[in-house]
């Protein structure tokens, strides 16, 4: 029986051939009719609201420390063929609809799951944000003005980054980042209807005192994208912290860098999706998938194929 979050669909095939004789052909020339019969299982998994890219790396998606994440109505998924490629260790508490990998896994803490078992050498997950366009960067340059206590930021180009401190407001568009993006101490960050794109190998760091509340637009070509990192940038780390009132409501999207996400929060009502090269969670959060209302799109984890007769 499948549990509520599986649907399995079971494929027959039968091979019929008739074989000439050898040694009995000395007795009876007709053929000899021959079949042979395989029934193959597909698996389809749930969505994936923490999916790692990775085709390779060890502990692709790693769940450590004092952390609790409770994926509701989602599963974790792994495209890496490595033999930890999910991986729970410290006190870590994981519980998830699934827990999917193209390799295997090492559970040294058991996560708590809904499906009938996790899936081991499944097939990998497209990444569901390859079509995702490039946004181009403009001018003039923008810049923070790192003396004010309270300022409203425009979307645009960020030519030397974003350091970002005292009371915050970012209007609704998109930001392109050249240069690292730093949430301070006691920064107080507030935007709606934004999208973050960080261009090249730049990196966001949120310091865990900071209180960061952003959302994604609900529409148009960045429809609950928050954070999207550049597909051109090399092997970077970006760390998302803040305190229990922080929120992030959207996809944080970096196919080429590690997610550290340490802060004890989610998106508003827990609409977070997470999908990066690697993925090292550390925070506690209650994440869970239902958030079209939010403009934000299902990932779709991947089917399983198992041959059962």
């Amino acid at each position: 029986m499948s549990g509520p979050n599986t649907a399995k669909k079971a494929v027959e095939v039968i091979v019929k051939q008739n074989l000439d004789r050898y040694f009995t052909a000395i007795f009876n020339q007709a053929p000899v009719a021959e079949q042979a019969r395989a029934v193959a299982l597909i698996n389809d998994a749930s969505k994936a609201c923490v999916l790692a890219l990775s085709p390779s790396a060890s502990q692709a998606a790693l769940f450590s420390g004092n952390t609790t994440v409770n994926l509701t109505g989602c599963s974790v998924m792994s495209d890496s063929i490595a033999s930890d490629a999910i991986k729970t260790q410290g006190s870590a508490v994981l519980k998830a609809d699934c827990l999917i990998t193209v390799g295997g896994m090492v559970l040294n803490n058991p996560a708590t799951t809904v499906c009938n078992s996790n899936i081991t050498q499944a097939l990998p997950a497209a990444d569901p944000f390859s079509s995702l366009a490039t946004p181009t960067a403009g001018n003039p340059c923008k810049s923070v003005n790192g003396n004010k206590t309270s300022q409203t930021l425009q979307p645009g180009t960020y030519c030397s980054g974003m350091s970002l401190s005292g009371n915050v407001t970012l209007q609704p568009g998109v930001y392109v980042v050249q240069g690292g993006m730093k949430v301070n101490a006691n920064a107080v960050v507030a935007g709606s209807g934004v999208t973050i794109f960080m261009a090249g190998s730049n990196t966001v760091s949120m310091n865990g005192n900071a209180k960061v509340t952003l959302s994604a637009p609900t529409s148009g070509a960045y429809s609950g994208v928050l954070f999207y990192g550049d597909r051109t940038g090399t092997a970077a780390q970006s760390t998302f912290n803040g305190t229990a009132d922080s929120l992030l409501t959207g996809a944080i999207y970096f196919p080429r860098q590690q997610v550290n996400y340490l802060g004890n929060f989610s998106g508003n009502g827990g609409c977070t999706q997470v999908v990066a090269d690697t993925i090292q969670w550390s925070g506690s959060t209650t994440i869970k998938q239902d958030c079209t209302s939010l403009g934000m799109e299902d990932i779709p984890a991947t089917q399983s194929v198992q041959l059962v007769e």
